[in-house]
């Protein structure tokens, strides 16, 4: 590979000035999608939805456990499977400490659309305490796009709860989820990046946390791409 060039460290700070007002750009630039992204129209949920959790079946509005935000994370889990997707079960591993959206009243849930007794195990095996629900012989999936007639596809999508209405005020899919990798962020800072230039997939290197040393460790979830509208 080629390495950068070897410099004083008095070079090196004017090059890092340089780059940090092009950083500067691109943080504004957040802030500014990210204030138009709460300027988006809502949709009221108008259908009922179930789901089932270790503690019995709650309707949509008991998801928020009392809160004014939802937000979902929609897991790739199907009827019948044993492991879950890849790219959600890192996206899973970099939730962290649910307290702090807890103190925004927001919450965090995962749901999945195969039936809970099949993804509990996997989840005692990732060690995961975050709420994870089963939309189970709903239509909650399909509504929401991340389940169609070609498959499973991951997502995110955000609620908000006035009284027992519910509104959907947004969704995202695809590279749009990268944000939610927190691995991701620190490896950008580093010389070789993400490392990922040279693999047919970005997703090629990705394992499961307990599966790094196992030679065929790649699991469910290489090729979930089935094309869904909101791809970013």
């Amino acid at each position: 590979m080629n390495l950068p060039r070897v410099v004083s460290r008095a070079e090196w700070l004017e090059a890092r000035k340089v780059l940090l007002e092009k950083e500067k750009e691109v943080t504004r630039a957040r802030d500014l999608i990210a204030e138009e992204r709460r300027r988006l129209p809502m949709v009221k949920v108008e259908k009922e939805y179930l789901f089932e959790g270790p503690d019995g079946t709650l309707t949509f509005p008991e998801l928020f456990e009392g809160r004014r935000q939802l937000i979902v994370r929609h897991f790739m889990f199907s009827p019948g499977d044993e492991e879950g997707c890849i790219g959600c079960s890192m996206q899973a591993d970099s939730v962290g400490e649910l307290a702090h959206m807890w103190g925004r009243d927001t919450t965090f849930v995962m749901v999945s659309r195969a039936p809970l007794a099949d993804f509990q195990p996997f989840k005692a095996r990732m060690g995961w305490k975050m709420p994870w629900y089963s939309s189970f012989g709903s239509d909650f999936n399909y509504d929401y796009e991340v389940s169609t007639d070609q498959g499973e596809s991951p997502g995110v999508s955000a609620f908000f709860r006035d009284g027992d209405d519910v509104f959907h005020t947004y969704s995202v899919f695809d590279r749009g989820g990268d944000i939610f990798k927190n691995f991701y962020n620190y490896l950008d800072i580093t010389l070789l990046g993400r490392q990922e230039d040279q693999l047919e997939h970005p997703w090629d290197w990705w394992r499961f946390k307990d599966r790094y040393d196992a030679e065929d460790a790649t699991g469910p979830g290489g090729n979930w791409w089935n094309g869904t509208r909101f791809k970013s």
